[in-house]
């Protein structure tokens, strides 16, 4: 048996390894930011939407759950280069945990251009949820909405729109 038929024996090992290279995916994706307070914007969440709906639920939402490991445990991989267990504790936490259930949703787009629309719609929304709110217990909630929601609404049209596109493009080819 060649080493590429016994990777594909093996499911868990084939899962692992999509999910720890959509976990360096994230990661690239961190490091692409416009520098703002308290929130950078970073093309994080195409690519936590890409991950979901290209790689499946499960998929998506591991590649997210190793990424925050990853960071938890020191290595660069959040934006700007940061890392450790204070990032996951400052104001863009609710941000990056909002990121696994955004991941999760978005693997649920399937087929059909409705569904894909709102379902990626929603996987956004599954981030600025909780990361309007627990970026409140740091600004106050109105400061909280608007640095945390309304001005990154413009660049999450782009995002979700892309990400529409990629997911339509992909599967019809």
């Amino acid at each position: 048996m060649n080493a590429i038929q016994g990777f594909a024996a093996r499911p868990a090992l084939r899962f692992w390894s999509m999910a720890l290279m959509g976990s360096a995916v994230l990661a690239a994706s961190a490091q692409v930011s416009l520098p703002m307070w308290p929130v950078p914007a970073t093309l994080q969440t195409l690519a936590v939407l890409l991950l979901g709906a290209l790689g499946g639920s499960r998929m998506g939402a591991a590649a997210v759950l190793l990424y925050l490991a990853e960071g938890a445990l020191g290595l660069p991989v959040f934006a700007h280069g940061t890392a450790g267990p204070a990032v996951l504790m400052g104001p863009t936490a609710g941000f990056l945990l909002g990121f696994v259930a955004s991941a999760w949703i978005a693997g649920l787009a399937g087929r059909g251009a409705l569904r894909q629309g709102l379902v990626l719609t929603a996987a956004h929304l599954a981030v600025f949820v909780p990361g309007v709110l627990w970026l409140s217990t740091f600004t106050g909630l109105e400061k909280a909405w608007m640095a945390g929601f309304l001005l990154f609404v413009p660049g999450t049209a782009v995002k979700t729109a892309l990400a529409f596109a990629t997911l339509r493009a992909l599967r019809r080819g």
